[in-house]
C-alpha cells in the first residue's frame, strides 16, 4: 500500500506545482479582493453578484417575494393546461406575438424534455451539496452566528437573479431536429444580444461562458465533489484504519460507473434520477438535522437570539458579511449559483411555452438551498457549540464539524451524513456533467462523437478527483465557475427588458396580480 501512497503524493505535488504556477494569475484575478475597511475586503466578483441581485429585485418589483406563491402553483401543475399549444392558441402561433423561440408550430406543443418539477430538482441537485454542510461551518467560524442572517438575506435577493437568467434560458433555447434542447447562457448571450444589435459581443461572451463552464464542470462540479465525499466516507469508516484508506480510486471508480450510467441518457435520464434523488437526499439530511434540533429544543430560542444579535452588532456585522459573502460565494456556502448562469442550462429543458413560468419556478431554488437547508445546518452548529468564531478551517474540516454536531445527538448520525454527502456529490456531478456537455457541444458541435468524448473525460476526472488532492486544479476550476458571472451578468443586464415582457405576458395569461 505504501508505494501507492508515495506515488499518489508525488503525482499530487507535480500537478499542483506546474498547474498551480501556470494558473495562479487567473485565480488571483478572479478572487482579487477590494478593501472595504481596515481588515475587511471583498472579492470584486462577489460585489457584482450581490449588487446584481439587489438591482434585479428592485427592477422586477420584488418578484422573489410577490411571485413565490405563483411559483409553487406552477410546480404543482396548476397552470399546465394553459401551457398547451392548440390551433386556437393564436398568440403562440403568431410570429409577431410569440416572444418565445420555442413553440414554432402546433406539433411543437409543450416544447421541452422535462417537467417544471424535474427541471427544478435537476438544478437543485447541482446547488444543494457540500456548501450546505461544510460551507456553512466555514461562514460561522469567520462571521459568528450573525452570519446566518446575512446568508438568508443574500439567498432571498439571489432568487431574483435566478428568475432573470432562467427566464432567458427558456426564451432563447434552441430545439434540435430530434427534440433535444440546447439552452442556457450560451444561447441567450448569442441569440439575445444579437436581437439587441450586439451580435459580435454576444458570440464572444457566449464562448467565454462555455469555456469557463466546461472547466468548472470537470473541477468544482466533479473532482471536488467526489474528493470530499470520499474523505468523509473514509473518516466515518475508520479513517486510516478504513478499508478505503489508500484505495480512493476504488471509490472513484464506483462513482464514475454510476455517474456514467446516468449521464449517457441525457437530461431526461438525469431528471428522472434527480426528481427522486433530490427529495430523498434533502429529506434524509433534514430529518437528521431536525432530530438534533428536537433533542436540543430548549436551546433554539437562544440560537435565534444569537443570530439576530450577531447580525446587527457592528463588529460582528462586518465579520458576518465577510464570512457569508466571501466564504459563502467562493465555496458555495450560499450555494445557489444565482448570477452564475449555470442553473439556466437545466431549466432551459422544461416543457413550456412561457419562459417566465420557469423563471418563477427557478426562484424557489435559492430559497430551498439557502433559506431552508443552510439555515437549519447553521442552527445545529450553533446549538451544539461546534464552531468558534475566529477558527480557520477548510472544507474537509467543515464537513467533520457538521458530523460532530450530528454525533453529539445520535452516535450513528455521522453515517447518515456520509450517505447524504455521497448523494449530494452524486447529484451535483450528474447535473454538472449536463452543464459541461451543453457548453462542450456549443463549442465543438453536436454529435455522438463529441458527446461521448466529453462524457468519457468527465468519468475519468471522477476517478482522478477521488484519488489525488489536486488543490491547484480545484482552485482553478473554482475560479472558472465564478468567472462565468462576467459574461452572464452582462447578458442579464442588457436583456432585462425582454424578461420583463415575458413576465407581463405570463401574468396576463394566468391572471396573476403580483
Amino acid at each position: 500500500m505504501q508505494p501507492l501512497l508515495v506515488m499518489q503524493n508525488s503525482l499530487d505535488d507535480t500537478i499542483n506545482y506546474y498547474f498551480g504556477n501556470a494558473t495562479q494569475w487567473f485565480v488571483d484575478a478572479v478572487f482579487y479582493e477590494i478593501p472595504i475597511t481596515d481588515g475587511v475586503s471583498v472579492p470584486w466578483a462577489v460585489i457584482i453578484l450581490i449588487l446584481g441581485a439587489l438591482y434585479f429585485t428592485v427592477f422586477f418589483k420584488f418578484v422573489n417575494i410577490k411571485g413565490f406563491r405563483t411559483a409553487i402553483n406552477v410546480v404543482k401543475g396548476k397552470y399546465d393546461a394553459i401551457d398547451e399549444v392548440s390551433s386556437k392558441d393564436k398568440e403562440l402561433k403568431s410570429p409577431e406575438n410569440n416572444s418565445s423561440n420555442t413553440a414554432k408550430s402546433p406539433k411543437d406543443k409543450n416544447n421541452g424534455e422535462v417537467t417544471h418539477f424535474q427541471a427544478l430538482t435537476a438544478a437543485i441537485s447541482a446547488t444543494v451539496g457540500l456548501g450546505n454542510i461544510a460551507g456553512v461551518a466555514i461562514a460561522l467560524t469567520i462571521g459568528g452566528p450573525g452570519a446566518t442572517f446575512w446568508m438568508i438575506i443574500a439567498g432571498l435577493f439571489g432568487m431574483s437573479s435566478k428568475f432573470v437568467e432562467c427566464t432567458l434560458g427558456v426564451k432563447y433555447r434552441e430545439v434540435a431536429a430530434d427534440g433535444t434542447i440546447y439552452g442556457g447562457p450560451m444561447s441567450y448571450l448569442k441569440n439575445g444580444l444579437k436581437e439587441k444589435g450586439f451580435a459580435k459581443l454576444g458570440k464572444v461572451l457566449a464562448v467565454i461562458f462555455a469555456f469557463m463552464c466546461i472547466g468548472g464542470s470537470f473541477g468544482g462540479g466533479n473532482m471536488f465533489q467526489v474528493n470530499q465525499a470520499y474523505k468523509l466516507v473514509e473518516y466515518v469508516t475508520g479513517g486510516e484504519n478504513s478499508v478505503l484508506h489508500g484505495n480512493a480510486w476504488v471509490f472513484g471508480l464506483i462513482m464514475s460507473f454510476f455517474v456514467g450510467i446516468v449521464i449517457l441518457g441525457g437530461i431526461k435520464k438525469i431528471a428522472n434520477v434527480t426528481d427522486k434523488l433530490v427529495p430523498l437526499m434533502v429529506l434524509v439530511y433534514l430529518l437528521a438535522i431536525i432530530t438534533i434540533l428536537v433533542l436540543n429544543y430548549t436551546k433554539i430560542p437562544n440560537a435565534f437570539l444569537a443570530i439576530w444579535d450577531g447580525a446587527f452588532n457592528p463588529s460582528s456585522m462586518a465579520g458576518g458579511l465577510v464570512g457569508v459573502i466571501i466564504q459563502g460565494f467562493r465555496r458555495a456556502a450560499i450555494s445557489n449559483e444565482a448570477g452564475i448562469g449555470s442553473s439556466s442550462i437545466a431549466h432551459s429543458a422544461v416543457k413550456t411555452n412561457y419562459p417566465a413560468s420557469e423563471g418563477l419556478v427557478a426562484l424557489l431554488e435559492p430559497f430551498i438551498d439557502t433559506v431552508v437547508v443552510c439555515t437549519m445546518t447553521a442552527l445545529v452548529l450553533i446549538i451544539t457549540g461546534q464552531v468558534t468564531t475566529g477558527m480557520e478551517i477548510n472544507f474537509e474540516q467543515g464537513v467533520l464539524l457538521t458530523a460532530s454536531a450530528l454525533e453529539s445527538g445520535v452516535s450513528w448520525f455521522p453515517y447518515v451524513l456520509a450517505v447524504a454527502v455521497v448523494l449530494f456529490a452524486f447529484s451535483s456531478m450528474i447535473t454538472w456533467s449536463y452543464y459541461g456537455y451543453q457548453s462542450w457541444s456549443f463549442l465543438f458541435g453536436r454529435g455522438k462523437k463529441t458527446e461521448y468524448t466529453y462524457k468519457i473525460l468527465f468519468c475519468v476526472c471522477t476517478v482522478i478527483g477521488s484519488a489525488v488532492s489536486l488543490s491547484a486544479v480545484i482552485n482553478f476550476a473554482d475560479a472558472m465557475i465564478f468567472a462565468m458571472l462576467i459574461p452572464n451578468m452582462i447578458g442579464l443586464f442588457i436583456l432585462r427588458n425582454k424578461v420583463k415582457e415575458e413576465l407581463i405576458r405570463y401574468k396576463k395569461v394566468i391572471g396573476a396580480k403580483f
